[in-house]
Formats: C-alpha cells, sequence, structure tokens
C-alpha cells in the first residue's frame, strides 16, 4: 500500500501544532505562568523549550520520515537486526489509546459548555450555581456519554477520508480559526477595565514572587512545561514527519511548530488574566478555571454569551485538534500492523475508542468508588498519570538514545536524515548535548514527576 503524503508545508506545521496545542496548555500555562513569576517563567520556559522539547520533537520526525512507517512500525526499520527497540513502538500505541481514553471524555466536556453557553443556560446564575452545574455535568453519564460519542465518531469519520481530504483539509481551517477566534478574545480582554492589572501580573518579571516560590521550583516548573507541551514520546509526531517530503529540514520545522504552540499557550493567558483581573477573581488551576471561574466572567460581561461561547468554541478546536492528531497516530499503526484499509481502521478503532472510553466517563459518577490513589481521586487520574508521568517522559527518552548511540539508529543516520533539505539543521557540536545530556535532563524530569505526584 503506497503511503499517503501531506500536500503542504503549512497542512504539516498545523497539523503538528494541532496535536501539540492541548487542553492543557490553554488551562495551565497561564496559571503557572502567573504563579510562578510572570515574565521570568515565560524566559525559562522558552530556553527549556528550545533547548529540550526542540531536539525530542526534531528526532521524532526523523524517525517518521526515515522509516516511513508509523510508530508501530518504524523501530523494525531502522533498528540493527536483532535488537529489541521495537518494543516501545508497541508501548506508544498502548500510549495513544490510554490518552484518548481520558482526553475524549474532557473534549466532550468542553464540546458540551460551548452548546451550553450558545444556548444561554449559564444566564443569570449566582457563582454558586455555576458550580453547581459543573458538578451536575459530572454526574449526568448519559449526557457526557452523547459529547464523548460525538466527538469520537466525528474525528473518527473525518479521519477516514484521505489524508489531505480529509485530516489536514479540516484541522488547516479549524487551526486557522482557532488562531483567529484566539486573537478577537485577547483585544477583547484588554478592552476590559480593570484588566491591565492581569496583564501584568502576567507579562512583567516578578523576582520576589520567584525567591518566595523558590527559584529551583521554577526552574522546574518551566522545564516541566517546556517538555509536555509538546505532546512529545508516543510518535504521534513521528506520524506526521512520515507524511512529508525532503524539501525542509527537521530543526527548523520543529522550531516553528513550537513557536505556534507557544503563541497559542502565550495568548491564552492574555484571555484570562485581563478577564479575571477585571472581575477581582483569584486565578485557579485545571478545571475549576475553565467550568467554574469562567463561565462566572462572561455573565457579568456585556455580550457575555457571545464572548462565552467563543470561548468554549476556542477550547473545543483546541481539544479536537489533538484528537484528530492522536486518532491518525492510531488508525496509522493499525493500518501497518494489520494491513487494514483506512476505513476498516477508522471503523475498528472508533468502536475500540467508544468503549475504552467508558471508565473515565463512568469514574466521576457510576464508577466513582474506584479511587485509584485515595482521597478524590478518579479513573481519570490514573490514567492521566500513566500517559503523563511515565509514557510520555520515557518515550522520549526512548527516542532519544536511539537517534544518538551506535546500539541504535545511531548520530550519523539520524543526522542525515534531519538535516535533508533547506532550513535550519542540528550541528556537529550538539552531538554532545543531545547524547549525554538531554537524556539525564529527562530522567530528572521524569523521576521528579513521579516524587512530586505521590509527594
Amino acid at each position: 500500500m503506497e503511503r499517503e503524503h501531506l500536500g503542504s508545508r503549512l497542512g504539516f506545521i498545523l497539523l503538528s501544532a494541532g496535536c501539540a496545542i492541548g487542553i492543557g496548555n490553554v488551562w495551565k500555562f497561564p496559571y503557572i505562568a502567573g504563579l510562578y513569576g510572570g515574565g521570568v517563567f515565560v524566559l525559562i520556559y522558552l530556553f527549556f523549550l528550545i533547548v529540550m522539547g526542540v531536539p525530542v520533537m526534531t528526532m521524532e520526525f526523523a524517525l517518521g520520515r526515515a522509516s516511513q512507517k508509523s510508530p508501530a512500525r518504524l523501530y523494525q526499520a531502522l533498528e540493527p537486526k536483532g535488537s529489541k527497540w521495537h518494543i516501545h513502538g508497541y508501548i506508544s500505541v498502548i500510549g495513544s489509546y490510554l490518552l484518548m481514553m481520558f482526553y475524549t471524555t474532557v473534549s466532550g466536556w468542553m464540546l458540551q459548555y460551548f452548546v451550553d453557553t450558545a444556548a444561554g443556560r449559564f444566564n443569570g446564575l449566582n457563582t454558586i450555581q455555576v458550580a453547581e452545574a459543573y458538578q451536575g455535568m459530572l454526574q449526568d453519564p448519559l449526557t457526557m456519554l452523547i459529547y464523548m460519542v460525538i466527538i469520537v465518531v466525528v474525528g473518527y469519520a473525518i479521519n477516514s477520508f484521505s489524508l489531505q481530504k480529509g485530516l489536514e483539509r479540516v484541522t488547516k481551517y479549524m487551526m486557522l480559526a482557532l488562531l483567529a477566534i484566539m486573537v478577537i478574545l485577547a483585544i477583547h480582554s484588554f478592552s476590559l477595565p480593570g484588566g491591565e492589572e492581569g496583564l501584568k501580573f502576567y507579562l512583567l518579571p516578578d523576582i520576589d514572587r520567584m525567591i518566595d516560590i523558590g527559584i529551583g521550583n521554577v526552574i522546574v516548573g518551566a522545564m516541566t512545561q517546556a517538555f509536555f507541551t509538546l505532546s512529545l514520546g508516543i510518535g504521534a509526531m513521528a506520524i506526521f514527519g512520515s507524511y512529508i517530503d525532503k524539501k525542509r529540514a527537521l530543526m527548523g520545522e520543529s522550531i516553528n511548530v513550537a513557536l505556534l504552540d507557544t503563541f497559542v499557550a502565550m495568548t491564552s493567558g492574555l484571555i484570562i488574566f485581563p478577564a479575571c483581573s477585571a472581575y477581582g477573581i483569584a486565578v485557579d488551576s485545571g478545571p475549576n478555571l475553565i467550568f467554574v471561574t469562567l463561565p462566572n466572567i462572561f455573565n457579568n460581561l456585556p455580550l457575555g454569551q457571545f464572548w462565552g461561547s467563543l470561548f468554549f468554541l476556542f477550547m473545543t478546536f483546541a481539544a479536537f485538534s489533538t484528537v484528530l492528531a492522536v486518532f491518525e497516530s492510531i488508525i496509522a499503526c493499525t493500518m501497518d500492523m494489520f494491513h487494514w484499509s483506512r476505513k476498516k481502521a477508522c471503523l475498528i478503532n472508533c468502536v475500540l475508542t467508544l468503549v475504552l472510553s467508558l471508565p473515565c466517563l463512568l469514574g466521576f459518577n457510576v464508577l466513582s468508588g474506584i479511587t485509584p490513589f485515595g482521597g478524590t481521586s478518579t479513573i481519570m487520574d490514573l490514567e492521566d498519570f500513566l500517559v503523563s508521568n511515565i509514557i510520555l517522559p520515557l518515550g522520549s527518552l526512548c527516542f532519544v538514545i536511539f537517534c544518538t548511540v551506535r546500539y541504535g539508529w545511531g548520530w550519523k543516520n539520524f543526522t542525515d536524515e534531519a538535516n535533508q533539505g533547506k532550513g535550519l539543521k542540528v550541528q556537529k557540536w550538539m552531538r554532545g548535548y543531545m547524547t549525554y545530556v538531554l537524556p539525564v535532563i529527562i530522567v530528572i524530569l521524569f523521576s521528579m514527576g513521579l516524587y512530586n505526584f505521590f509527594k
């Protein structure tokens, strides 16, 4: 079966960025940036994005382009005979399924909040009633199921068309719409009276706040955010690498994707902080910010129903772009492993994803008695822990070692592939850093992630 390819460089960059841009960018980055010293944190984050995220992404792209295979089969095409690197290929497939087991439910929440806001269901509710509406959503498995099914079925339906006519075309329009909506929302937030305090908190360097939190904590926070923001380690980027030609060197393309991802993360802060500041609302992290704090703000805004609808449409696009990208990785892997047609792979995986997503969805209501980590933890917390704390960092470590040691693919093969075409190239002096320093940084992040989680 001849391998499909993307129709344009813009399609490749928007697809890769769409995979990286997720819900975590939008609610987690602004909160952490504000908490960890504003502008100082942003500078440290950008530094680690370049020295950690970009090299690993370049390696994933190179593995995909050289092998012309999905993560499930790329190692077999590149590894020395008799070695066992390909075991990680199967683990990365499991990681993609695990990620979609909870991400589809959260994406359904975004879609449900867009519909509810557009329909005016939050109009006139007080703060307590808005919080109750969020809890009510979690306690209503049937409605959550309907929205999750819409996300899954529409996602696989789009991917069932050819690569260019389905995934690439839809993601291009969706990502361009997402960027336009973000700019409109940010400009609107700037205009709110009292919003400038939120901007100062977010963007101006605050050394005192950084010292209070601890310089070491700020650096680790920036490293962690820079590493996880790009969705590296499960092979999704390798898929898009396998769909592009050799006209452009891959490090330059990785930087373009990282910059677009950062633009979305930064702009989401420009939307959220002035709005919170204008209405004297403390910026919280996680679901409360999105599902409780922001609907309260939109309730107080002139044309709040319109601005709220626009915000949750943007959130739906951010979530759905990741869903489409990871679905494509799953589809490509099963096509490679079982020699299925695209349509057959989509149909079987659609049913499988719907079934696998049920434990997370029911974990907030019917199965709420299951608390994997005790307390109020849910099945989603377990799935998120396995992906974010285990599979992503160890997967990235595997890619890095495979690309740099002679027992794997090796430095020469990696750089020969990565440097084909025009643009920024991997330099010889980077070899020592990528071979010895980068793996150590990833191991430190992995260890600290486990320590902080269980602490």
